[in-house]
């Protein structure tokens, strides 16, 4: 891969995820004269003794302090003259005394697209820093050095400025780093790849941690995940859908038309694709036995004999037709797994507007990393070519570094996130519930001597992990505490707000697997019954076919009308293809078959379900979807 090269204005969302995950950068040489320009043009403001934040003054609330000729401290008694400048003194402590940061560190690839985006930012040339800087940044990235970034830190307001001071610090030779796999310190980490450490110059230690990298980062890695696990979840509801031999209506092309929200209109168009060539979708509804535990009097040859199951059906008597002639007209009176009635549960019927409210929600997300991608987030902008006749018009302080526009994008995803979760496990508990699961067995188990249980506590653990995301989703952007002794008297808590979603987005991913692995064990079941019932048919007379139903007339005379429904009952079976998925959803079922095995006997799960995980993470289901 030829190394993607910034210019501060062209960097993409795929781009730094692909820097993330090891690609190399480049610097764009025609952006190069603009950074030397800003760096060119402070050391002539420093030379006339312009008074400039963060280059001639303090920080922060120290903003009011001006820096002197020469050290004061060096008329200390016994004091060593120190062989800094102070403006290089005033750099340097800015990232040593800020890298403050506590808890594990940020993965390897955290750190990488925090890199990346910093160096990005400083393209811009309106930073100051110098180019021989940038580029040993830039060398730090490429030779594969990542700094240690504990994750707590960060008010999102002065920028990321405790875990950005981790980064720099390293550059100047301190801090710790991993580098090939060991944690080591920075020092020795820039020795081993044959670098050397920075003396820092004119407010380059602000332009290093001044900026949203951190959360920026986070966000995007977040939402490059959970634009996957959106595609996921459509995929786990459509498997859902066909183990329910569910309605298709509501995921009509005309009905979204009239309420046309992006994401809505694009869950509908998902699962429409993904249900294509299904025949279980949309049957009818007295074609659907429902599951009788299996007995060994329940099947006639041996073949059938081996089925996990027994199917059954009500017929509907004479005297409780009354009024309801012409239904029984176009559906035969027989009731079996499927009720009678023309829509499906919210947690079927609603997806598109659930699964497309929260796609809309990361697409606005999207929207906001993208331009954060490519702004200016550090403090004082400089302007080395307006014509101006004070340096204050030229070096203007801001507030870019604040975090709000992406703490409150993120804040959005992060309410977002369970209500998807929320939907998911809502069918993996219809799924499992006899009283909602349309005829299937209980736990999705045959469970004929009473001694298993099946997927009921895959349920527990979908529940668990939706109440902990539920718990999560409070935002950390309205909740603001003042810091640098109330100079920075509003913050945006970005950085938090980011780093929750990006661990949420893991933790929705396992909630969709469970559904997923419970889904395919529904699928198998009603496939089989299904096609059982039809095998049955095709092989046996009306009679035969009478055994599987309930309810037969208690009058002599309703006989041969119960035989002749029977019959018609059998001969559509019997003219019925067999029984199958969509074409999508069978290329994921197989998938996950292929790996984790029809659950036919109580056994050990947990290897099953970290399986299933693992499938969703990798995106090894969706990828056979999409096939």
């Amino acid at each position: 891969m030829k190394p993607i090269q910034l210019d501060g204005r062209s960097l993409t969302r795929a781009q730094l995820v692909d820097v993330a995950y090891g690609a190399q950068v480049g610097l764009s040489t025609a952006q190069l004269p603009a950074v030397a320009r800003a760096a060119d043009f402070l050391a002539e403001q420093v030379r006339r003794e312009e008074p400039i934040y963060g280059v001639s003054t303090g920080f922060g609330s120290n903003a009011d302090r001006l820096l002197g000729a020469h050290h004061l401290r060096d008329q200390l008694p016994g004091a060593r003259p120190s062989s800094e400048t102070l403006h290089e003194e005033l750099q340097r402590n800015l990232i040593v005394t800020h890298a403050v940061c506590v808890g594990e560190p940020f993965a390897p690839e955290i750190v990488r697209a925090m890199l990346c985006i910093r160096i990005n930012t400083l393209m811009r040339g309106h930073s100051g820093i110098r180019v021989e800087t940038l580029q040993a940044l830039t060398a730090m990235l490429n030779a594969g050095i990542v700094p240690v970034v504990p994750q707590l830190g960060s008010v999102g307001a002065s920028g990321d400025l405790a875990p950005l001071s981790h980064l720099a610090i390293v550059l100047l030779g301190g801090g710790e780093a991993f580098y090939g796999g060991e944690r080591i310190a920075g020092g020795e980490a820039l020795q081993r790849a044959g670098l050397a450490p920075v003396t820092l110059s004119y407010k380059e230690g602000l332009a290093l941690n001044n900026g949203t990298a951190q959360m920026l980062a986070c966000g995007v890695l977040a939402l490059a995940r959970l634009e996957e696990l959106l595609d996921t979840a459509d995929l786990a509801a459509a498997m859902t859908i066909d183990a329910f031999a569910g309605r298709l209506g509501a995921f009509a092309e005309e009905v979204h038309a009239l309420r046309p929200h992006p994401g809505q209109v694009q869950t509908a168009t998902n699962l429409r694709r993904l249900l294509d060539g299904s025949t279980l979708a949309d049957i009818p509804y007295h074609l659907v036995p429902k599951f009788r535990a299996w007995q060994p009097q329940s099947w006639d040859t041996p073949q059938s004999q081996a089925l996990r199951f027994d199917i059954g059906w009500d017929w509907v008597p004479l005297s409780q037709r009354h009024g309801r002639e012409k239904f029984y007209t176009r559906f035969r009176p027989f009731r079996g797994g499927k009720k009678h009635q023309p829509q499906d549960s919210y947690s079927l019927r609603c997806i598109p507007q659930v699964h497309g409210a929260v796609r809309d929600a990361v697409a606005q997300a999207a929207r906001v990393l993208e331009i954060e991608l490519n702004a200016l987030t550090d403090n004082p902008i400089v302007f080395p070519d307006a014509k101006a006749d004070f340096v204050e018009q030229q070096v203007i302080s801001a507030g870019h570094f604040h975090g709000m526009p992406l703490a409150l994008a993120m804040s959005y995803v992060k309410a977002a996130i369970p209500v998807l979760a929320s939907i998911s496990e809502r069918r993996l508990n219809k799924l499992v519930d006899p009283a909602t699961n349309d005829g299937l067995p209980g736990f999705l188990i045959g469970n004929e001597d009473a001694t298993e249980s099946g997927h009921m506590i895959v349920q527990y653990t979908a529940a668990a992990i939706v109440n902990d995301l539920a718990s999560r989703a409070h935002p950390a952007s309205v909740y603001s505490i003042p810091t640098s002794a109330n100079a920075e008297d509003h913050v945006s808590m970005g950085a938090n707000e980011a780093r929750h979603v990006l661990a949420m987005a893991d933790d929705l991913g396992k909630v969709l697997a469970l559904e997923l692995y419970t889904a395919a064990q529904a699928l198998d079941l009603r496939r089989d019954m299904i096609n059982a019932a039809r095998d049955l048919a095709d092989r046996a007379d009306a009679r035969a076919l009478a055994t599987k139903v309930q309810g037969g007339p208690v009058a002599d005379a309703d006989y041969e009308t119960f035989i002749a429904e029977v019959e018609g009952l059998r001969a559509e079976l019997s003219a019925a293809e067999e029984f199958h998925p969509g074409r999508a959803v069978a290329a994921a079922h197989a998938a996950i078959r292929a790996e984790i095995p029809f659950l036919d006997r109580d056994r050990a799960l947990d290897g099953e379900v970290a399986t299933a995980v693992r499938l969703v993470r990798d995106g090894v289901v969706l990828a056979a979807a999409r096939s």
